[in-house]
């Protein structure tokens, strides 16, 4: 497909605001990044790549998981274009089925809100995830003023850290990282980093902090 097809596809899908969110995100997905070099990460509801494959410099290799193959389309074309040599794609929806992989690192950007049986999606994350590996978790906090019969209305950190404790992550840690006018649903809203540790499976099958 010409480069200009795929130009046109991405300036759909990233539109001006979604590029200016992706900048904020990644600049505070960084931040929880060091040392991770020689790590694996997993990108579940890439979209087009916005934050992971600027990522692609601080870790060893990038997966981009998405369920729309016309964004992981986009995606591809950009890996190209920019010459990223560690980051491919793969077309699936972990909500009908998690296939056999694993990583050092699972990033879930601004997709649970989408995704209805939230506690289903992380238990399947966190079986991806490797033995003392890291789930990072951006999405917005709960938000009163919204509602869409599709959509989560935020999450409050309370519920999300909950939520991974009982799929059984530790060292659980969640703060809200920004504020900003008409980011979620036309209203204005903040968005938290929630990050926990699949802890190393112990000889009688219990895990340890």
């Amino acid at each position: 497909m010409e480069n200009n097809v795929f130009n046109e596809m991405a300036k759909r899908y990233d539109t001006e605001e979604r590029v200016e969110l992706s900048k904020v995100i990644v600049k505070e997905v960084k931040s929880v990044l060091q040392n991770s070099k020689t790590k694996s990460l997993l990108d579940y509801g890439s979209g087009t790549g916005l934050v992971s494959l600027e990522l692609s410099n601080l870790v060893n290799s990038i997966l981009l998981v998405d369920s729309s193959k016309q964004m992981l389309e986009v995606a591809e074309a950009k890996i190209f274009q920019k010459g990223i040599t560690n980051s491919k794609v793969l077309y699936s929806d972990f909500t009908q089925e998690t296939p056999a992989l694993k990583a050092d690192i699972v990033l879930v950007s601004l997709v649970l809100l989408h995704i209805p049986d939230t506690n289903h999606i992380l238990q399947g994350l966190f079986d991806i995830l490797n033995n003392g590996g890291k789930l990072i978790i951006i999405d917005f906090d709960k938000n009163d003023k919204i509602y869409h019969p599709k959509v989560h209305n935020g999450f409050s950190h309370e519920d999300m850290e909950k939520r991974l404790s009982e799929v059984g992550f530790k060292s659980i840690e969640t703060k809200t990282f920004y504020h900003g006018n008409s980011i979620f649903m036309k209203q204005d809203a903040s968005m938290f980093i929630c990050t926990g540790i699949k802890g190393f499976l112990t000889y009688h099958g219990s895990y340890l902090k």
